[in-house]
């Protein structure tokens, strides 16, 4: 099998290039990555990806205006024929910026309105692959797949509007197409996917579900359970360092208990910096029992200068800024993880006792090794940020409701629960162990580790 492999972004950086992914492609008849990773950072992913791995750049995706009308209103459409919870405060947010743009959204929402079916959709899908099939990029990768005539196009994340061209030129020639949906909340708190793909892979029989269902027109044999490889480096044991090692990594004490913080990016947790100096305090005045220590590790997109006036109060505190290259700052799409950060990671969620998290995918990566999570769920600013508590928003979207029903963390809904529960699980760190292993059976279909050998599978089933 020859695979075309598609990298818009950081985060499949992380989840293809840097995992066991690569390798096991490489043991097939090689494989050709299109990628948007910038020329000088280039080198790093070259150095470890093999003999016959072909690297193509992305062209930048130029839309015209009747391309970016159609997708905004194809966008709104699904989400308001999908309506969940956080689709809705996506379409509620106000239109800004030029008058350009004001004007874009504004016809868009109406047009999405107004298509808001099944039929709608589709209709308004099928002319907005018209639209762009006719654009000069397409023709570029039609040419590129004629020369290199891979078996397969798999793009590693279906969100990125620059998918597109590539799979529409994929599927001119007859290419067969397939997309991973790369996180547990994509499918109900995004928006649409972004190319018609003619396979799907999915993280669970969950996800599944919930792909069949936000997208009628597909059919239940093109959506496969593969599992996530996100989470393959969990269970790799080459990576692994010991408790005593992790601990003189960081400078810490092994012999006293951490608390990993887990910060988000600035506009989903904008308050994370006064969470963590809550904690810092409940520590230094000894509400919090046992003498813990405090890693904070802020979302990879987040510079972490936030933090600084709480490093500079509490200087116990440490600091563990995540090891990937900010090309643009603020940018998930173009800040690039490395290797070293996987394996950080890795031991991290292993090896800290306990983890305080705003409503994060990182309350699933701490129970994969069975580590208790609290999770905040209370204000600092009044009124709230978001307009509503905390507890009213992040814990009633679809994809978190779960996590609530399940109990798999605990949720701290003022300060005083925050110290409790925290000192409940350094007390015991068995309570709700069920609950964390049936959350991560609920999203986490196969045996960690295997995820990369199930899609490479997958992916020549159907290149067959």
């Amino acid at each position: 099998m020859k695979l075309a492999l598609l990298i818009p972004d950081g985060v499949g950086v992380r989840n293809f290039l840097l995992g066991s992914f690569l390798r096991l492609a490489n043991e097939q008849t090689g494989c050709q990555i299109l990628h948007a990773i910038p020329e000088h950072q280039l080198t790093a992913y070259q150095q470890t990806s093999g003999a016959h791995v072909r690297w193509d750049r992305l062209l930048p995706y130029q839309e015209t205006p009747a391309s970016i009308v159609l997708r905004y209103a194809l966008g709104y459409a699904h989400m308001h024929w999908a309506d969940t919870l956080s689709m809705r405060y996506i379409r509620q947010q106000p239109i800004t910026g030029s008058w350009r743009r004001r004007t874009v959204q504004h016809t868009a929402r109406l047009a999405g309105r107004a298509a808001a079916s099944p039929a709608g959709i589709q209709l308004l899908d099928r002319w907005h692959c018209r639209a762009v099939a006719q654009l000069p990029e397409v023709a570029h990768y039609r040419r590129l797949f004629a020369e290199t005539k891979p078996d397969v196009v798999f793009c590693s994340h279906q969100r990125p509007p620059v998918i597109l061209p590539v799979t529409l030129a994929a599927r001119s020639l007859g290419i067969p197409t397939a997309t991973f949906i790369f996180s547990w909340d994509n499918l109900t708190s995004k928006g649409r996917i972004a190319a018609p793909f003619d396979h799907f892979f999915v993280w669970s029989e969950l996800m599944r579900d919930e792909l069949l269902r936000f997208y009628p027109d597909v059919t239940p044999e093109r959506v496969h359970v593969v599992g996530t490889p996100q989470f393959d480096p969990y269970a790799a044991a080459e990576l692994q360092w010991t408790r005593a090692e992790f601990f003189a990594r960081i400078g810490a004490d092994p012999a006293r208990p951490l608390l990993c913080y887990s910060g988000g990016d600035t506009g989903t947790a904008p308050e994370d910096q006064h969470h963590l100096r809550i904690l810092l305090e409940q520590i230094r005045s000894g509400q919090i029992k046992g003498n813990p220590q405090v890693l904070v590790r802020p979302a990879p997109v987040d510079d972490g200068k936030r933090y600084d006036a709480v490093r500079r109060a509490f200087p116990e505190l440490i600091f563990a800024q995540p090891a990937w290259v900010h090309a643009k700052p603020g940018d998930w799409a173009s800040v690039l993880p490395t290797a070293e950060d996987i394996q950080f990671l890795a031991n991290l969620t292993r090896h800290a006792d306990v983890n305080v998290n705003l409503a994060s995918t990182m309350t699933l990566d701490f129970a994969i090794h069975d580590r208790p999570v609290v999770n905040v769920a209370f204000d600092v600013a009044d009124p709230p940020i978001f307009g509503k508590p905390l507890w009213e928003y992040y814990y009633r979207f679809d994809h978190y409701r779960r996590v609530v029903e399940i109990g798999a963390p605990r949720f701290a809904r003022t300060p005083d629960e925050l110290a409790a529960h925290v000192n409940a699980y350094l007390e015991n760190p068995a309570l709700e162990r069920d609950q964390r292993r049936q959350l991560v059976e609920l999203q986490v279909a196969l045996p960690i580790g295997n995820a990369s050998q199930k899609i490479m599978e997958t992916l020549a089933q159907i290149s067959r």
